[in-house]
C-alpha cells in the first residue's frame, strides 16, 4: 500500500518503521523540508519527502502532528481524491497561553474533519510513544495490544484498521467519529495498554466528565517526573500512571 505520513515525530517515526517494515511503500514529510528527517526513521524503504509529495500519489495519509498545525497542512490535504483514507492522530490538550481550539465537549476529529473539509478515521492516538515503539507483536500473540479505529466511512474504518494490524497492533472498531472522544486522552482506553478483550469495556466505560480532569491530572504528573513536555517517560511507568488514573 501506499503510504504518506506527514509528521516525524515520536508517533510518526514509530508508524513509519513499523509500517515500511510491513512491506507497505511509505513516504514521510515535516514542515521543515526532507533534508531535517533524522536518518533513523529511513529504514525499511522508507523515503523523506515534502508535506506536498507525501500527500501525492497515496492510498492513505496519516497525519501525525499537534492538532494546532492541521490548518496549516490543509491545502495539502484539499486535494485527495475522495477515495484516499486521511487517518488522524492527534489529541487535544487545553492551550495554557491563548485561546484553546476547541469547545467544550466537542470531538476533536470532527474538529479536524471541519478543517480538512473531508471524513477522516482516528486511531493510534490512544497508545503512548514509548509503548507504540515497543510493544508491536505478530497478529495472535497472546500479549499484544489492542487500539481502537473510529471513522465513518466503512472504506476508511477498513483500510485504518488493516494498517493498525499491520503495525503490530490489533484493532478494534470504535464506531463513527462522534464516539471517537471515547478513546482520548483521560478515558479507560488511553494508554491503557488493553487487550483485545480488555478494550470494548474501556471504551463503554469512558466518562465525557470526568475525562479532561484525568487527562489534566497524567500532565501534570508526566511534566513533574521529566521536567518539560516534551521528554517522554518509559512505557512500564507511563502505562501504570494511565491505569491508575484513567480506569
Amino acid at each position: 500500500m501506499r503510504i504518506g505520513i506527514i509528521g516525524v515525530g515520536n508517533i510518526g517515526r514509530s508508524l513509519a518503521r513499523n509500517l515500511g517494515r510491513s512491506g507497505h511503500d511509505v513516504k514521510v514529510a515535516n514542515s521543515r523540508g526532507p533534508q531535517t528527517i533524522p536518518a533513523d526513521v529511513l529504514t525499511e524503504g522508507v523515503r523523506a519527502v515534502t508535506v506536498a509529495e507525501a500527500a501525492a500519489d497515496v492510498d492513505a495519509l496519516i497525519l501525525s502532528i499537534p492538532l494546532s498545525s492541521i490548518p496549516r497542512i490543509a491545502p495539502a490535504v484539499a486535494g485527495l481524491p475522495s477515495s484516499v483514507t486521511v487517518i488522524d492522530t492527534s489529541n487535544y490538550y487545553p492551550l495554557r497561553d491563548g485561546e484553546d481550539l476547541l469547545q467544550p465537549g466537542r470531538v476533536e476529529s470532527e474538529w479536524v474533519i471541519g478543517q480538512l473539509g473531508r471524513p477522516v478515521a482516528k486511531a493510534w492516538n490512544s497508545i503512548g510513544s514509548a509503548s507504540l515503539a515497543e510493544k508491536g507483536r505478530p497478529s495472535g500473540a497472546a500479549d499484544r495490544v489492542a487500539l481502537p479505529v473510529a471513522a465513518d466511512r466503512p472504506q476508511d474504518r477498513e483500510l485504518a484498521m488493516a494498517l493498525v494490524d499491520d503495525s503490530g497492533f490489533d484493532a478494534y472498531d470504535a464506531g463513527p467519529i462522534a464516539q471517537s472522544w471515547r478513546q482520548q486522552p483521560g478515558t479507560p482506553c488511553y494508554g491503557t495498554d488493553l487487550t483485545l478483550d480488555e478494550l470494548p469495556g474501556a471504551l463503554a466505560a469512558a466518562d465525557p466528565e470526568r475525562a479532561p480532569r484525568r487527562r489534566d491530572l497524567i500532565v501534570a504528573a508526566i511534566q513533574e517526573k521529566v521536567g518539560d513536555s516534551t521528554t517522554n517517560p518509559s512505557s512500564d511507568w507511563s502505562v501504570a500512571l494511565a491505569r491508575l488514573i484513567n480506569m
